[in-house]
């Protein structure tokens, strides 16, 4: 694997990174003992709990033994080393106790998850060796329950413009005072990662441990949300609340490095539980379908039924590989992951949705009361598209992040052309890979290759070969035209992004069926290269009309009837 390469942003400039694509990775052996062990666990313990998860979505709280429970199962410290003592779970396995989690109660994975995803992950990755032994052991046992604090009132995605300040006193200490929204766990816990504006030359926010102990500190009244109900969110407040000097996390100045390392690094988490809610939904709708019956059939007999469970599985496997890809990227120290978690965040959360809804939809009627799941499923699943980054900011991301990479590379070139005869080697050596390049993009010659795929999926390989040659000549096209102004031009970005994930996605599907196949044979693997065959067939679709929407489309109409709208203030048509 090269750690130091991103397989996603490669995409932009036409490179497969084959060596980060495969082979899909797995949970490590010595883990897997424990792991089981912890997901019987949890099957034994949530399973029996329907009804108090359906009392406690009603009452929007988790009673406090309840917590006790979660406490005395570890749940608390999966991520955290076991020589502060936790269970030091790798963020793959980590990623698949929240997928089983999330089969029974949403809200009891995020409790945890917040908690140890964001909560806590700061003092994990950047804390010092004080910080980590006197927080770690104590919210490994869940004596404190951690949250995140960085959305504001006024900033939410754009979390470079908070308002919440820390000021430096003579004594070294800080001075907090501001006020954070919807912060999970906000009423429950102990211990805040918190992110403050303190103005220097060394950044413009650092980030804080903050203990609920400490003077100024409170937490609002729990909100009264639409889904996961259970799991508790208030605003928090600081007062001037005076933080000590060696609380600081990650460095002064440093604070949204920190803040971004911390979210990309606990996407799996997200994404894990996700998928967990997906399997379970596909469990009810596939039994659902047997026993309904119209016309004298079961309705898992009609073709619309047969589509729309295909579908739920194709997504849902889709989501399961792009997730686990990730994590592996994590556990092997990977530099750059931000887009591809990113991606994975992006496509799982709306793979739920997709799944959620549909499965609703084959329980008819039944969907749509309350006595059944389906319709708490759909509303706690609706939140993932929002928090942690919502995924109109993470296509943004995920679009400009790689075609800064390959604006990068156009500048190069023509930098490199400019001063050629000044430094002749390295002049030549800039404009030979791009002229390859170029050359890659309009001829099979020099195409992106993949090499390690399964036999059976030598089409679905091309396929993938094709369009990232094409993307990446879009990519140029699109520099081309719009240089620097792509920044404000998001209904491209978005486009670019959205080819960009189902290259991604398909990749890790091809890579895992891969493994597969390998693993067991083409005979026994018949339902993942179907899987891998209707993915890829359906992304060379999407992938098609947004290459041509990159050319064609009706944006200046779009934007045209939007400021219209909002300069009248309201729709204005009735036929009375």
């Amino acid at each position: 694997m090269l750690k130091d390469v991103s397989a996603a942003k490669s995409l932009f400039l036409g490179t497969l990174v084959e060596e980060n694509l495969f082979p899909f990775p797995a949970v490590q052996p010595a883990e897997v003992e424990t792991l089981r062990m912890v997901l019987d666990s949890i099957d034994k313990f949530m399973s029996p709990k329907a009804e108090h998860y359906r009392e406690y979505d009603k009452k929007g709280e988790q009673p406090e033994a309840y917590l006790q429970e979660l406490r005395e199962m570890g749940l608390f410290g999966l991520i955290i080393p076991e020589e502060h003592g936790g269970v030091g779970f790798s963020n793959t396995a980590y990623s698949r106790v929240l997928q089983q989690a999330s089969r029974y109660d949403a809200s009891t994975s995020l409790t945890i998850g917040a908690h140890s995803s964001i909560g806590l992950k700061g003092v994990v990755l950047f804390g010092t060796e004080e910080q980590k032994k006197k927080y770690l052991p104590r919210l490994a046992s869940g004596e404190l329950i951690a949250a995140f604090c960085l959305t504001e009132p006024g900033a939410g995605s754009d979390a470079a413009s908070i308002k919440t300040n820390a000021v430096l006193q003579s004594d070294g200490s800080w001075l907090l005072n501001g006020d954070k929204l919807w912060i999970t766990n906000g009423p429950t816990a102990g211990l805040f990662t918190v992110f403050a504006r303190t103005d220097g030359e060394a950044g413009k926010m650092t980030g804080f441990i903050v203990e609920r102990a400490y003077p100024g500190v409170s937490s609002g009244p729990k909100e009264d949300k639409m889904g996961i109900r259970a799991s508790a969110t208030s605003t928090v407040t600081f007062n001037n609340v005076r933080v000590p000097a060696e609380n600081v996390l990650g460095g002064v100045g440093q604070g949204f490095k920190v803040a971004m390392a911390i979210l990309n690094n606990g996407r799996t988490g997200l994404g894990g539980g996700c998928v967990g809610a997906m399997k379970r939904c596909l469990n009810l709708a596939i039994k659902q379908s047997e026993d309904r019956k119209q016309f004298g059939t079961s309705i898992n007999q009609f073709g619309l039924m047969k589509e729309k469970i295909t579908q739920m599985t194709v997504v849902c496997f889709a989501a399961e590989s792009v997730v686990n890809l990730v994590a592996g990227y994590i556990d092997n120290g990977c530099d750059d992951y931000s887009t591809e978690a990113a991606i994975s965040k992006i496509y799982a959360t709306e793979a739920l949705w997709t799944v959620a809804n549909e499965s609703l939809q084959v329980a008819g009627g039944n969907g749509f009361m309350k006595e059944y799941p389906y319709e708490g499923v759909v509303r706690d699943c609706r939140i993932n598209m929002i928090f942690e980054g919502t995924n109109e900011i993470l296509r943004l991301y995920v679009g400009l992040s790689g075609l800064k990479d390959a604006g990068e590379s156009l500048a190069a070139v023509k930098k490199s052309a400019g001063k050629m005869f000044d430094d002749p080697i390295k002049g030549f050596g800039v404009l030979s890979k791009f002229a390859t390049r170029k050359v890659s993009q309009l001829t099979s010659f020099g195409r992106p290759r993949l090499t390690a795929f399964a036999a059976c999926l030598k089409d679905e390989a091309e396929i993938y070969e094709l369009f990232t040659q094409r993307f990446s000549k879009a990519n140029d096209a699109l520099l081309m035209k719009f240089g620097k102004k792509i920044i404000g031009e998001q209904l491209y970005t978005r486009r670019v992004a959205d080819i960009a994930i189902d290259l991604f996605v398909g990749l890790s599907v091809l890579s895992r069926v891969t493994a597969i196949v390998k693993a067991v044979g083409e005979k026994q693997a018949a339902d993942e290269i179907s899987i891998a065959k209707i993915y890829t067939a359906q992304a060379k679709r999407r992938m098609k009309f947004n290459l041509q929407r990159l050319i064609t489309n009706e944006d200046g109409l779009t934007n045209d009837l939007s400021d219209s709208m909002i300069k009248k203030g309201e729709y204005r048509w009735d036929i009375v």
